[in-house]
């Protein structure tokens, strides 16, 4: 079978490109060469996240890979049977636990029996999801789909030292996935939260949140019931570093819409949490079933579920516009058509392939 390539430059230009080519790959078993990888970072190439990333496909697919190496800007990935079972991944820096999930996301309804999988590395950190956006926004987004995947913290990591650990686990993997139906998000039911703040004073996630809940009750109403949960830190010596952050999602009749934000230093708590309510209120405002992060990671789902998807989104992010490239160009059967213009609200109509 010839090599399907993947010019990673195209659209966003950065690591989104290298991990959904990869799962797509390792399910479809197409063998893929993937060039200029990250071509519009400041530090083209694999870094250790994504090098992390590799590995793990690699692992679960069976494959065969050629060019994994640090600061390697193409790659060869000739993947072989998916094999399930127990998978321990260190990244070795504060590199993000939760994108190499996203690389194995696609592939985890499809494994032949139970999967365990431990990633250590950042869980909270910098142009990436934070764990707690999996655990109450992806997995249950996901569920819909038919994949019940279920996302442990069991120590936190920031940016600059990691050293965070999560495990994330597959019991029962449906072999197929349903196709998505979400239009409208549907009426507000309740908004929740979780501040945290890991090695600093405890007035830090009190402050994240009392912020973020003054900005929801101000934008939407005093009536709205907000519950944002202070997350006690009881890891103590055992974290490699400091750091905050919070994580919000709204429930709806339909659907859960969620968004977050990191503390820093120099960086006041009070800015992280106006930061996750803008984002939040700006995606709900939109009446959108699925905010700008969710809508652009589940179009390969949808590309591989049986039967015609729709969906709304709050934001056509170029994340999207690059995963819809990635999955034209690896899953060519699939019919996607996009209603909308970049940056503004969108419709997805998926007509997927039943793999």
């Amino acid at each position: 079978m010839r090599l399907v390539e993947i010019d990673g430059s195209m659209g966003e230009g950065g690591g989104q490109i290298l991990r959904t080519t990869l799962a797509l790959s390792a399910v479809l078993g197409v063998p893929v060469k993937i060039t200029n990888i990250r071509a519009k970072r400041k530090n083209p190439g694999l870094q250790r996240q994504h090098l992390t990333g590799v590995r793990a496909v690699a692992q679960l697919s069976n494959a065969r890979v050629v060019g994994a190496a640090l600061g390697s800007t193409t790659i060869e990935f000739y993947p072989g049977n998916l094999r399930g079972g127990e998978y321990r991944f260190d990244i070795g820096t504060a590199g993000s636990v939760t994108l190499v999930l996203q690389a194995l996301l696609p592939i985890l309804p499809f494994l032949e029996k139970p999967t365990k999988i431990t990633v250590t590395g950042g869980t909270d950190v910098p142009w990436s999801p934070t764990i707690d956006y999996v655990i109450f926004i992806i997995t249950r987004i996901l569920f819909k789909l038919g994949l019940k995947l279920e996302a442990q913290l069991l120590r936190r990591g920031h940016y600059p030292r990691g050293g965070g650990m999560v495990i994330y686990r597959v019991d029962d993997p449906p072999r197929k996935l349903s196709p998505l139906i979400l239009e409208e998000r549907g009426e507000i039911l309740e908004i929740r939260g979780r501040s945290h703040a890991v090695a600093l004073p405890e007035h830090v996630a009190v402050r994240q949140a009392r912020s973020a809940e003054e900005m929801l009750r101000g934008k939407l109403g005093r009536n709205i019931k907000i519950a944002i949960e202070l997350e006690k830190d009881p890891q103590g010596k055992n974290v490699l570093g400091p750091g905050s952050g919070i994580t919000l999602w709204a429930k709806c009749n339909n659907s859960v819409l969620g968004s977050d934000s990191l503390g820093a230093r120099g960086k006041p708590a009070e800015k992280v949490g106006r930061e996750a309510a803008q984002k939040l209120i700006e995606d709900l405002s939109t009446n959108a079933a699925l905010d700008r992060h969710m809508s652009d990671m589940i179009i390969p789902f949808l590309a591989l579920a049986g039967g015609t998807s729709k969906i709304t989104g709050s934001k056509l992010t170029l994340h999207a516009t690059t995963n819809i490239m990635v999955v034209r160009r690896l899953v060519p059967d699939a019919r996607i058509v996009v209603k909308g213009e970049e940056n503004a609200p969108f419709m997805l109509e998926v007509r997927g392939i039943g793999l």
